[in-house]
């Protein structure tokens, strides 16, 4: 049956509520069938990945443990995204922020007070910031692609990561595993839960709200958003498409570096090779999920953190790889990309009598 896309004359507006709703629907059915083909009940699978992490204390606040990085690296995502900037190397700035927080309890582990902790966040911050600056300086100043340099500076951080805990910051007591010393309590997040959960779920949520006003009732919030959806009419304004490139990059990166110095002194309190399970990946679906809606990303975040902790329990009681997150997250970003089609242009079926009239 010959299907084509028909622009509509004004976007969607019940599509635009509807989409996120309908992609996850396609998304549960798509993930049954996959199930189905594993050998599995698909039924009982759904129930394990989906409901089961949300019927316990200990997963409910493992769930939002894991909000926290999703929501933060999100929130800035959605600036970028608005901007029709394209920061694809969120886990790279994740990962420069972690490192970049971590020199104080690592490096000058005798600093210790009540300064520590606020020191270390803002190293973090400015650390990702710094990281997404630089496809800033390559795009504004030679036109590169920042999808491509984005991207590939998140093998460089990967590898500065290896080295700084195989080498020079591995714990000489540490029985030669490749780890950086604990850090010391004025340098860990002050725990608000009953184990893992800190107050890094207050600054994620204080970050949403802030980055909502931001972007609804300041004048550059306001160019932004003109940039990313009128960018002749934004630079007949006088908004400056290079300032709005780096300003949103250096936004995105700095949340993505909060986020991993709080990961790091919070769930984790030290450096390991590795610190992140595509903490910076998954946010890209969890900003188009949340509709690039700062407040929007913190429920997203929520609703795919819960994927992680369904991943765990399928591979104890489904016997199945914890990869097959990745794949469930990929069909859910396919799914909400797809139905955000259908917010601008609407399915027609081709007929003869329509292709005549045509």
């Amino acid at each position: 049956m010959p299907l084509s896309l028909e622009r509509r004359v004004a976007p969607s507006k019940w599509m635009m509520f509807a989409s996120p709703i309908i992609a996850i629907i396609f998304t549960l059915i798509t993930s049954a069938i996959i199930l189905l083909f594993l050998g599995k009940d698909p039924a009982n699978g759904l129930y394990v990945f989906f409901v089961e992490p949300l019927t316990q204390a200990w997963s409910l606040e493992e769930i939002l443990v894991k909000t926290i990085p999703l929501a933060l690296i999100a929130a800035g995502l959605t600036i970028c995204f608005t901007a029709n900037v394209w920061n694809i190397g969120a886990e790279g700035q994740f990962i420069l922020g972690a490192i970049a927080g971590a020199t104080i309890p690592v490096l000058l582990p005798d600093m210790q007070g009540p300064y520590t902790l606020p020191l270390m966040m803002m190293l973090g911050f400015m650390g990702g910031m710094f990281f997404a600056l630089i496809p800033a300086l390559f795009k504004v100043r030679f036109g590169a692609n920042e999808i491509l340099t984005s991207l590939m500076l998140v093998y460089v951080a990967e590898l500065i990561l290896d080295y700084v805990v195989r080498g020079p910051w591995r714990d000489p007591a540490g029985l030669n595993f490749p780890q950086t010393i604990r850090f010391n309590e004025w340098a860990t997040m002050p725990i608000i839960g009953a184990d893992r959960l800190n107050i890094g779920l207050y600054i994620a949520i204080a970050a949403a709200f802030i980055l909502l006003f931001f972007m609804g009732r300041t004048f550059q919030g306001f160019g932004i958003k003109l940039a990313g959806q009128a960018p002749k009419a934004a630079k007949f304004a006088g908004f400056s498409r290079d300032k709005t490139v780096y300003l949103v990059l250096a936004i995105s990166g700095g949340l993505a570096g909060l986020a991993g110095i709080i990961e790091v002194a919070g769930p984790i309190k030290q450096l390991r090779p590795a610190i992140s399970p595509g903490y910076g990946f998954t946010a890209i679906i969890v900003a188009f999920l949340g509709r690039l809606n700062p407040v929007g990303a913190l429920i997203a975040a929520f609703i795919l953190s819960i994927t992680y902790i369904g991943a765990e329990n399928a591979q104890i009681f489904l016997k199945v790889t914890n990869k097959i997150t990745s794949v469930f997250q990929g069909v859910l970003l396919f799914f909400v990309l797809a139905c955000d089609t259908l917010i601008y242009y609407r399915l027609r079926l081709k007929t003869r009598l329509s292709e005549v009239r045509s």
